[in-house]
């Protein structure tokens, strides 16, 4: 299982995908105000007061660690490269929601607050994610490929 190169990949996905969680998404600090998106809430401390709001920010979590899920369980399936094709797919699907959520929704915090802030690297690690589920499957329908001409010659 781990001797194959979409499994070192896959695990990439898995890697990157879990880190962006603790990683914040968009920041802002000013003199008396700091503004954090983070995957799973949004912190706004303004002063000594502090508040969280979790909805509908955690959806970037939860498409991120179903992406997790579903690459995790793809490594599991290797015997099976068609289901991993699909599962790839799936992922991809899941990696893009989040990815694209996160973006969406620091551009927005960034239009409400009419603040420039800077991007983490919570905003980056879903397209690297994308990134390495791509050439996992890629090298996955490889293998698919050399296992049919193998059997075509028998």
């Amino acid at each position: 299982m781990w001797q194959r190169v979409q499994t070192i990949f896959l695990a990439g996905v898995i890697a990157s995908l879990v880190v962006m969680i603790f990683l914040p998404v968009w920041e802002v600090r000013a003199e008396a105000a700091r503004l954090t998106l983070y995957p799973l809430y949004y912190r706004a401390q303004l002063g000594s007061s502090v508040s969280e709001i979790y909805f509908p920010y955690c959806f970037m979590a939860m498409f991120g660690l179903a992406g997790a899920t579903t690459a995790a369980i793809s490594i599991q399936k290797f015997e099976n490269r068609l289901l991993q094709l699909k599962l790839g797919a799936l992922n991809a699907l899941l990696i893009a929601l989040c990815g694209f959520m996160a973006a969406y929704l620091s551009i927005k915090l960034a239009k409400d607050n009419h603040a420039a802030g800077n991007f983490g690297w919570g905003l980056y690690l879903p397209f690297a994610a994308m990134v390495f589920n791509a050439i996992a499957n890629r090298f996955i329908r490889r293998d698919e490929r050399l296992v049919r001409d193998s059997d075509r010659l028998r």
